[in-house]
């Protein structure tokens, strides 16, 4: 129990530290933030909070809709591959859609020169993340609305009809509010990862939150301004984790038949045609369009960009990437595995506490962790310099510590799931006959529980893994002189328009993130089985 109280408040100092920067408040930096930052931040988080919910859940729900309830042409290869955008970090989608539609870009050019069209929207704008975020995110509702109506089956639908609704009228008024829960809850993490997102609003030049955090950092050099736009951020998160609960806690589970899962709606040949193509379209621009030109940009660039530079660059992301999936692997087990030996309501809060990490962009974590490693650091700089004349100017702050203690809070959550689900599998059943024949409490973990956990494990450290792998901001903003990742590299060129170098770090990051796509793939397939 202490150890799972522990873990929750490392999860809330964040929270603390930006909340207690206004008692420090430095007047003229709080007038220039109020005058002439914030305004345009909210009006802009507000817009794309509003056009990507919309965005992800129309494309979502239509999609979940005609995979697990329609029959038609290639239904069983986009059923998986219409996850394969979660590969692909949504500020690699930005800088692609951005080359390709933008006013001087082959696509505006050729509609131009070759058709006469011209007064097209202009891609760098709001719209234009809003497009990219929704074609990033939507495998979040995807995923989670397509298991809801999978459970309803055709009976629901059938019922529905039964009692005189059109099949129009049975999804409407039937189907989709028995999904709505379900649906919501991914529409929530779809809203969560827009306010985290740094990245695509950097590519595209759009003031939120977690551009602002990291210009008050490293442009006014204002750690307390980084973290009062923290606490404002916070504020939108804590909103959003609430809703999410409440729609979590509206959740009923129903057992369906075989029969009404198996069963779905045989389409005409006009419609069963036109729901492949619009399933196509959606993912070749989601991800089709985005890696062709990814590989075709790696190709022109590879020859002259790839030195050792990259390697280094690429061992660096690996070495993060591990030991930051080993901290989320080794804490979850323990935090999933103190629920299970200490069952309470009270255990369920401090899990839940703990896990919120995910919920809080990587900016707001980076400034809430460096705030007081930093103080830590001066307290012990000056004792060391009292009594060892200590010369030095950083001890923990210039380590990996703050970005390691990042990704622990940011990705605790991703490893905890798997491990949680894996135990609550496991029935009593089994710990009373280890005991029963001698394995005592202490080493009923490593000894019974770990090898029944292998799956669990590997899918959590997949999880992990490629999710620092594709983290910007914790990277960006905490890491050590000389320490650049892929990651990293992809700012720095897109942050000079310099697409095409971008290309090769990109494509590197889309590679190892459709190991874990593939790997869920391959055990759902082998579960089905």
């Amino acid at each position: 129990m202490l150890f799972a109280l522990l873990l929750a408040a490392l999860v809330l100092v964040p929270v603390v530290v930006s909340l207690s920067s206004f008692a420090r408040i430095d007047g003229s930096i709080l007038s220039h933030l109020s005058e002439f930052v914030l305004p345009e931040l909210l009006v802009n988080t507000f817009w794309l909070l509003l056009g990507v919910g919309f965005g992800v859940t129309l494309l979502g729900v239509s999609l979940a809709w005609l995979v697990a309830m329609c029959e038609f042409p290639g239904r069983r290869l986009f059923d998986w591959a219409l996850l394969l955008p979660l590969a692909l970090p949504a500020y690699v989608t930005a800088f692609v859609a951005i080359d390709l539609l933008d006013f001087s870009g082959p696509l505006l050019s050729w509609l131009r020169e070759g058709w006469g069209i011209t007064g097209l929207p202009e891609v760098r704008s709001r719209g234009g993340v809003v497009m990219v975020l929704s074609l990033a995110l939507y495998p979040y509702v995807y995923l989670i609305s397509k298991n809801a109506f999978a459970t309803q089956g055709a009976m629901a639908l059938e019922a529905a009809q039964s009692l005189g609704l059109s099949r129009t009228q049975g999804f409407v008024r039937v189907a989709l509010p028995m999904a709505r829960p379900w649906i919501v809850a991914g529409l929530m993490l779809a809203l969560m990862e827009t306010l985290a997102d740094f990245g695509t609003m950097a590519i595209f030049n759009i003031d939120t939150f977690t551009t602002a955090i990291y210009k008050a950092w490293y442009s006014l050099f204002s750690l307390p301004a980084a973290a009062q736009l923290a606490s404002v951020l916070i504020l939108f998160v804590l909103v959003v984790v609430v809703l999410e609960q409440r729609s979590r806690a509206q959740m009923r589970y129903a057992a369906v038949g075989r029969s009404g899962v198996s069963r779905r709606i045989v389409l005409s040949p006009v419609m069963a045609a036109l729901a492949c193509l619009y399933s196509g379209l959606v993912l070749l621009l989601a991800f089709g369009v985005p890696v062709a030109q990814l590989v075709v940009w790696t190709l022109d660039v590879a020859v002259q960009d790839l030195d050792a530079r990259y390697w280094s660059f690429a061992w660096h992301s690996l070495i993060l990437s591990g030991l930051g999936a080993l901290l989320v692997v080794v804490f979850s087990v323990l935090l999933a595995y103190a629920g299970r030996q200490r069952p309470s309501a009270l255990m369920r809060w401090t899990q839940r506490l703990a896990t919120l990490g995910y919920a809080f962009p990587g900016a707001v974590l980076a400034v809430g962790l460096f705030i007081p490693v930093a103080a830590l650091d001066n307290a012990l700089i000056d004792l060391a310099r009292d009594w060892f004349g200590f010369q030095g100017t950083e001890i923990f702050k210039g380590s990996l510590l703050v970005m390691l203690l990042a990704y622990l809070v940011r990705f605790l959550a991703v490893g905890f799931g798997p491990m949680d689900s894996g135990l609550q599998r496991i029935t009593r059943n089994v710990d009373e006959a280890a005991r029963s024949l001698g394995t005592r409490t202490s080493r009923l973990l490593a000894r019974v529980h770990l090898p029944m956990l292998r799956a669990s494990l590997s899918t959590a450290a997949a999880l992990a893994f490629v999710d620092i792998m594709k983290e910007m901001p914790i990277t960006l903003m905490t890491r050590p002189f000389g320490w650049d990742t892929l990651a990293v590299r992809v700012y720095e060129m897109t942050s000079e328009g310099q697409w095409e170098r971008a290309a090769l770090p990109s494509l590197a990051i889309v590679l190892v993130g459709l190991v874990p796509i593939l790997f869920l793939t391959w055990r759902a397939d082998k579960l089905r089985c």
